[in-house]
């Protein structure tokens, strides 16, 4: 039974916050708190319950493990963060009722965009000077959080878009 688009715009004002938070973080610090998973993880347990029936609320759950054990392997290879990883397996059942190569291709292009705006913003001396301690200017590896955050905030906006 597939959650209609506009229902998932009832999780934005909770996951917006959120997504910032992870954004910012692993931008400054290069990590994404262990807080802002369980915040998320949070917003699907308490609202979850409201917006998606209990069947698709329960597979949500399960999509989440699914996620951390390949987010773990992933990890486990050099491929990606834990952090990285935890997160995306909080987001993960809020995609519970979506279709995984709509989900993969918004990610793409988030990624894209995450990764060319980080790079661009990274180059603008005032925009440096403004926020010189961020630790992603200098460090080889990318924050994927920044990725990730846009994923979650532009599913429900593409949902009703879509619609």
């Amino acid at each position: 039974m597939p959650v209609a688009a506009p229902q998932l715009l009832w999780f934005l004002p909770f996951t917006l916050p959120i997504a910032i938070w992870v954004a910012w973080s692993d931008m400054k610090f290069m990590k994404i708190p262990n807080k802002a998973v369980l915040a998320l993880l949070a917003v699907y347990l308490l609202i979850g319950l409201f917006v998606f029936p209990l069947q698709v609320w329960g597979w949500g759950w399960a999509l989440a493990g699914s996620v951390l054990a390949v987010g773990f392997v992933a990890t486990s290879a050099g491929l990606m963060g834990a952090g990285d990883a935890k997160f995306a397996a909080a987001m993960a059942p809020f995609f519970a009722t979506s279709d995984s190569r709509v989900v993969l291709a918004l990610f793409a292009a988030c990624l894209l965009g995450a990764f060319t705006s980080h790079r661009m913003l990274r180059a603008l001396p005032p925009f440096r000077a403004a926020t010189a301690d961020w630790q992603s200017w200098t460090n080889k590896d990318f924050p994927m959080g920044l990725a990730l955050a846009g994923t979650l905030i532009f599913y429900p906006l593409l949902g009703v878009w879509l619609s």
